[in-house]
């Protein structure tokens, strides 16, 4: 295993007396090939399909954890010292940004640059829907970390389009092609492959959804919008953050939508509080179910994968919005 000087400064005093080798049996895997190390688990999906068994993947973000929330472990730190390629999206996980910044020593892929963000979606409908866009204090005082300070209003959710997770793989294997030069045939078959999956789930999703009885969704908060690509138009209980307070005008408007359209459903996540949501489909008579922005695994979840929770969502918004 490779020992870099910057270990030394984060872990010092606490593991001197053993030296890089306290990270020898973190990973079964480590220190046997590539190392890659992945922000979070759409990027770990998508890292995991392409390296094959030519590269050690290990994820940044601790199934069941709202990434946002990720503070790097000592152990996470020297992941992203010792990786040779870390996969990462700027400005979403402000703490994993840093880390990267003052230890990486590997090549670093920034998702959103490879793919490009679009705004979000309901920027020009909701402007002024919430009486506050910044930090929100939870019930305990503290501030949410929530999707707060995206760089000029671009929405980092791009996995839930698969033709950007795609453009994605792509990238992920050329960069892993010029650290692994040997193996360089098996990530660009790998991502071809990668690619065929997420084009036909782009296929699925654009039949799925073209014959509708309605297109408004009402989410827990703005999360979803690379999904308008499929006609679909979003109605967030909350704004970027799952657990900002949306006022009481919010929620009537909402209530009246939710009549106006006849909406039979409020999606609400795994992975944030469904308080909201479930205050808002009882007020409203409608029912709640779950829209997974797959921002992360849960014990729920354990052995799903990216494609087969798209696939669950599209059943989702086919059976909310009366599609044939």
């Amino acid at each position: 295993m490779r020992c870099h000087p910057r270990w030394f400064l984060l872990v010092g005093l606490l593991l001197a007396s053993s030296g890089c080798t306290a990270f020898a049996d973190d990973d079964a895997g480590a220190g046997t090939g590539v190392q890659v190390a992945a922000a979070f688990y759409p990027l770990e999906y998508v890292v995991a399909r392409v390296a094959g068994p030519h590269a050690d993947v290990v994820g940044l973000t601790t199934p069941g954890k709202e990434p946002h929330d990720l503070e790097p472990t000592i152990k996470e730190t020297a992941d992203i010292a010792q990786a040779d390629l870390v996969v990462h999206e700027a400005d979403f996980q402000a703490s994993i940004d840093a880390a990267i910044e003052q230890n990486a020593t590997g090549e670093v892929i920034d998702a959103a640059a490879v793919v490009g963000l679009q705004p979000f979606s309901s920027d020009d409908e909701h402007d002024g829907d919430h009486e506050d866009d910044g930090d929100h204090e939870d019930e305990d005082g503290s501030e949410d970390h929530a999707d707060h300070d995206h760089e000029g209003g671009l929405d980092p959710h791009f996995w839930l389009d698969p033709l950007r997770m795609a453009t994605l793989g792509d990238a992920i294997a050329a960069s892993l092609s010029e650290i692994d030069p040997t193996n360089a045939e098996a990530y660009d078959v790998n991502a071809a492959a990668l690619r065929t999956d997420l084009e036909r789930l782009d296929a699925s999703f654009t039949e799925g959804l073209a014959d509708c009885e309605r297109s408004t969704i009402v989410v827990s908060h703005d999360a979803f919008g690379y999904l308008t690509r499929y006609g679909l138009e979003l109605a967030p209980v909350a704004g970027l953050s799952p657990d900002a307070e949306p006022t009481p005008a919010d929620l009537g408007r909402l209530r009246q939508l939710i009549e106006d359209d006849g909406i039979t459903t409020v999606f609400g996540e795994r992975l944030a509080s469904p308080r909201l949501t479930q205050t808002l489909a009882e007020d409203a008579g409608v029912r709640t179910a779950v829209l997974d922005p797959i921002e992360g695994l849960s014990d729920e979840t354990a052995d799903e994968d990216y494609l087969s929770l798209m696939q669950a969502n599209l059943a989702a918004l086919r059976e909310a919005n009366g599609c044939r």
